[in-house]
């Protein structure tokens, strides 16, 4: 019985996901299990090594590395491969879409090795651009760290490409599944090699994480008959469709990815500055969290929809904004509990014996300034996927670079002019991120010829209602257990204090958005009804993810 379950199980999460909320299930599914690990990982190098400047030398080192990979490989994949990679399957021309991957693939390792050479011999020299305010020991070991770092970055990006075929394929578990991996192997580097070469064996665990992270896909790959044929064509169609879509995605996250090194430029100027950027990237990765596990599941499974409806405008616009609300409606809430509830959360996650007390109240005030826009952050998500979908990759371009230009500008003034601290860095993203999303939804409701704004703006203001008052019913529970009745130094109460107050407040966001008849909330309640009943659920959708369908 056990292992047809097993068998069964299985069946489900390899099998091709149809329907939006089904993907969106699987993919928030792996989601979880990566975060999961990614904060596992994050509390075991904490633990280990403290906010201390060896760990804010580690975390620094993986900047350029990501930088590369994001430049290279990440723009191709988010908005221009797998529209025109699904076109090709969708008119049945599948060794015409595996030539493109193989095309893509080839250049791309050119691309990267180059660059990634370049790096290798003049680490040291890259490391002192972005971080001189770091001294000549600790810019030797950023560049040693970031050496290694680049080799597993290169493994990683070949695991990035097949797990973008994979979701072409409608396939979310396996890529999903292998990105958790990925963490997994980071930590068992730090596990097993600390104790012999300290802070080297979380980039040692980098390389086995993306290893394991490309291994792990192999199988499934065999499986939709992708095989890798090294070819170099700049005048094929379908790359030439690529080059076209991408190009101003690459520039946008290389102006993005340009204003994250300047960030560390900013820090690298304040006092203890590895210290300093500990704090900095712990809150970040926390504040993330429910961004990608929610903004990116959802617009992610909306993706593929949104593609094929581009030539539906009105589908298009009804499919939009119901992933619009469906995603504010559950990102608002957890915005204000990261906000209300931000040291206890940081006490919980973070709080080994090596994290002191200084060092918890600043990641939480820095924590407070980026949970500011977690709603924001989340809904670009959709946002940018709705101009991609419609082939127009050009506005969130000039969108993003105009809001980073801000963020660099907020963060150059409140660092060196007010000379504030690094919690004003999160401070300045939050507030470009806002700019962002009210830019971004401005210009796409003129392409797509208006939103029922009225209807749109009705249903928003009562999800920000709801939270308002959830966050009275998150802060008073926590104010008055905490006098009254709970020793938070021991971990047993604290956790009991967050549950206590985390409850409270979102059963009453709950009640309020049913009150308010928040169409939304109708619909998360029915599928809690019925939650025994959740094949039945994931299978019924009316909007299915169908290949075949797909128009580019």
């Amino acid at each position: 019985m056990p292992q047809n379950l097993i068998k069964k199980g299985l069946s489900v999460l390899l099998a091709r996901q149809t329907n939006i909320l089904k993907a969106a299930f699987i993919i928030m599914i792996t989601i979880i299990l990566s975060q999961i690990l990614g904060l596992i990982r994050q509390r075991l190098l904490v633990s280990i090594f403290g906010a201390s400047n060896t760990l804010g030398v580690y975390f620094i080192s993986t900047r350029l590395p990501d930088f590369l990979f994001q430049l290279i490989i990440a723009g191709a994949l988010s908005s221009a491969l797998i529209p025109v990679f699904s076109d090709y399957l969708g008119k049945g021309q599948e060794e015409e879409a595996h030539r493109l991957g193989s095309n893509l693939l080839t250049l791309g390792l050119i691309a990267f090795s180059v660059l990634a050479i370049i790096l290798f011999i003049f680490a040291f020299n890259f490391s002192k651009l972005i971080a001189p305010g770091f001294s000549d020991e600790q810019l030797h070991l950023m560049s040693n760290l970031m050496r290694l770092i680049i080799i597993g970055q290169l493994l990683f990006m070949v695991g990035s490409f097949f797990s973008a075929v994979l979701q072409s394929h409608n396939h979310f578990f396996v890529p999903g599944f292998a990105s958790a991996l990925y963490n997994l192997g980071i930590i068992i580097g730090i596990l097993f090699l600390n104790s012999s070469v300290g802070i080297y064996s979380a980039a040692y665990g980098v390389i086995l994480g993306a290893f394991i992270f490309f291994i792990v896909q192999i199988p499934l790959i065999r499986s939709v008959k992708f095989s890798l044929k090294p070819s170099l064509s700049f005048k094929d169609k379908g790359i030439v469709q690529v080059f076209k879509l991408m190009w101003p995605r690459t520039f946008s996250i290389a102006i993005f990815q340009l204003g994250t090194l300047l960030t560390v430029t900013f820090v690298s100027y304040l006092s203890d500055p590895g210290r300093k950027y500990v704090i900095f990237d712990l809150a970040q990765t926390l504040a993330f969290a429910p961004v990608t596990l929610i903004g990116n599941a959802i617009a992610q499974a909306a993706f593929p929809v949104l593609s094929r409806e581009k030539d539906k405008i009105e589908e298009f616009k009804a499919t939009f904004v119901t992933s619009f609300n469906q995603m504010l409606y559950l990102i608002l809430p957890i915005s204000v509990l990261f906000l209300v509830l931000r040291i206890p959360l940081v006490r919980l996650i973070y709080g080994a014996s090596r994290f002191d007390w200084p060092a918890t109240v600043l990641t939480g005030r820095t924590l407070a300034f980026f949970s500011i826009s977690i709603f924001a952050q989340s809904l670009i998500y959709l946002v940018s996927r709705g101009f991609y979908a419609l082939h127009d990759t050009k506005i969130p371009l000039v969108i993003g670079t105009a809001t980073t230009g801000l963020m660099i500008l907020l963060s150059y003034l409140f660092i060196f002019v007010y000379q504030l601290g690094v919690e004003s860095l999160a401070l300045s993203f939050s507030l470009a991120a806002i700019i962002n999303l009210l830019l971004s939804l401005i210009l796409l409701d003129r392409k797509v010829g208006g939103f029922r704004k009225i209807e749109f703006m009705f249903s928003m203001s009562k999800i920000f209602l709801a939270t308002f008052f959830t966050g009275f019913a998150l802060y008073i529970p926590i104010k008055l257990l905490d006098q009254l009745i709970f020793d938070t130094t021991r971990t047993i109460n604290l956790l009991m204090l967050t549950g206590i107050s985390s409850f409270a407040g979102l059963s009453l966001y709950l009640f309020l958005t049913w009150l308010f008849d928040v169409k939304e909330a109708s619909t998360f309640l029915l599928i809690f009804r019925k939650i025994g009943n959740w094949r039945e659920i994931l299978t019924k959708s009316e909007e299915a993810i169908d290949s075949t369908r797909f128009k580019v």
